[in-house]
């Protein structure tokens, strides 16, 4: 069996900056364990899966160690492979997941996504995220991931995390971020715990950082940075109960893997 690959650097213009993430198309699902497997084998932060279905697409994203509900730069970059390879006709699409239905429209040169807004709220900071961070916050809350606020961009960038500490903690990951210097606000983002030390740049984090920033800066538009070490430039709307990120997206491989038939 072959199955097409690409991988697509997103929120970016150039290769090697961005988020890399793999995109296989299907054309039946592979049980779980397979992908799990080519996700593992390809050793990056995410592996999208997609397959058609009636009036749009369903989509599943793998790091190396799991599963994940939601994923936004893979997201992304199969928008971008459905756009230029698959159907170039095509500007919209609809993608089924596991965090309900995410579309995808191409604007000009920026492909935007709509996600589900989450909003962080306070919460009491455990002793292993600030000792993890080895840094005392402004302030701490959570959506589906610790959401720490710094007071600067140097913070953010400044931070060197002692990955095994935060690890063990209760949720998904952590989100950083402060004000930006040049942009309205900057973010960095650790899961350690999904295999994942430091993601280059992350879509799913902007859909509580939208509403944050939002909420702090009082505007709807906002123009945001993940200061990663490849980094990534992302356009952000506050739409209240959904949120749209947008972004560019470059091509760096095709290929195939070439799945052996058990004998």
């Amino acid at each position: 069996m072959e199955i097409p690959i690409y991988q697509i650097d997103a929120f970016t213009q150039s290769v090697f900056t961005g988020n890399p993430a793999a995109v296989c198309p299907l054309e039946a699902w592979l049980d779980d364990a397979t992908l799990k497997s080519i996700a593992r084998e390809n050793n990056l932060f995410e592996t999208a899966f997609f397959l058609s279905k009636e009036n749009g697409y369903h989509i599943r994203w793998f790091t190396p160690e799991a599963e994940v509900d939601l994923c936004g730069h893979a997201t992304l970059a199969s928008a971008f492979v459905l756009f230029t390879q698959i159907d170039p006709s095509c500007g919209f699409v609809t993608f089924e997941s596991k965090s309900g239905p995410l579309s995808v429209e191409k604007k000009a040169d920026r492909l935007c996504m709509n996600f589900p807004s989450q909003p962080p709220v306070p919460c009491a900071a455990p002793e292993e995220l600030i000792a993890g961070l080895g840094k005392i916050p402004s302030s701490v809350l959570k959506s589906e991931d610790y959401f720490v606020v710094f007071e600067t961009e140097a913070d953010i960038t400044g931070l060197k995390p002692k990955m095994d500490l935060l690890k063990n903690l209760d949720l998904r990951g952590v989100i950083v971020t402060a004000p930006g210097s040049s942009v309205d606000f900057v973010s960095r983002f650790f899961a350690p715990a999904l295999g994942i030390d430091e993601d280059p740049v992350t879509g799913s984090a902007h859909c509580a950082l939208i509403p944050y920033w939002s909420k702090r800066l009082n505007k709807k538009n906002l123009h945001a940075y993940q200061v990663s070490s490849r980094g990534g430039e992302l356009f952000c709307e506050d739409l209240n109960d959904r949120v749209e990120i947008s972004g560019t997206a470059v091509q760096y491989m095709h290929g195939k893997i070439i799945l052996q038939e058990e004998s």
